[in-house]
């Protein structure tokens, strides 16, 4: 499997909190989410547990192949919740999460996971593209989005709305992110399809796949011709053109694209 990576941060000097990595049958992309003052919880910060939570993903996906996604992720995020237990307080509601797509190639098959607003398109051979996303945040986030709105970034009452939003989390008739309880990954987005059917697929995270969901600026199979004709800098080269059109506000954008099943 070949893959192909882009990652930008938001603006220059300001840290990428996505992650995106790939061994020779898996790739993974983990989109970090947490808010300003969250370092009283954690002192590591969300890039930080971004990066983590993808080491060990990409750790287990090479060494465990023959476990579900969900097991995996699940074991991943124990692992990156142990290491830091002890020295920050991992349940607060504002201490760092992330959403997280995998594709893994076995067997002929390629298996695919989403938690929370990251995507995974799958470019069929005889259909449209299969796009695969969790849309259970963004239903509930519409809700408050006026209240946001309405006050001033990063203001007390700001981050006040976005606790009561990330209340939600990781609870029945919420959304489900990786963050502290493993058990989250039960709530993943999961499937799979013949290798044979297949031309290509791509992860997104939220950030990128914008170009699509909320400028509109191109639909799945126009993105995925884009991605193989110029590859995912492209990609985000018209998210930030549109980002600055538009006058909204950046989001880091981090793209995956997988091609090339027949080999490893």
């Amino acid at each position: 499997m070949r893959v192909t990576m882009t990652s930008a941060a938001a603006r220059p000097g300001r840290v990428n909190e996505d992650f995106t990595g790939a061994v020779p049958t898996a790739a993974v992309l983990i989109d970090g989410a947490g808010i300003p003052g969250a370092e009283s919880t954690c002192r590591h910060g969300v890039a930080w547990y971004a990066s983590r939570l993808g080491g060990s993903l990409l750790s287990l996906l090479s060494l465990v192949p023959d476990r579900s996604l969900p097991a995996l992720l699940a074991e991943a995020i124990e692992q990156v919740t142990s290491v830091h237990r002890d020295t920050c307080d991992v349940a607060d509601p504002i201490s760092p999460s992330a959403t997280v797509a995998i594709l893994r190639l076995s067997d002929g098959l390629i298996e695919h996971l989403v938690l929370g607003d990251s995507v995974v398109v799958l470019d069929r051979t005889d259909a449209a593209p299969l796009v695969v996303s969790d849309p259970r945040e963004v239903i509930i986030s519409r809700s408050y989005q006026s209240a946001l709105e309405a006050v001033v970034d990063d203001s007390d009452e700001y981050r006040r709305i976005l606790r009561d939003l990330r209340a939600n989390r990781n609870q029945p008739g919420g959304f489900w992110v990786a963050k502290d309880d493993p058990r989250a990954a039960d709530e993943a987005i999961t499937g799979s399809c013949s290798v044979s059917g297949l031309t290509g697929a791509v992860l997104l995270s939220n950030g990128a796949s914008r170009i699509v969901d909320r400028f509109r600026l191109a639909d799945w199979p126009e993105v995925m011709a884009v991605l193989t004709s110029s590859g995912p800098a492209e990609i985000i080269r018209r998210v930030r053109q549109a980002e600055a059109r538009h006058a909204v506000a950046a989001d880091d954008a981090t793209i995956a694209h997988c091609t090339d099943f027949g080999g490893t």
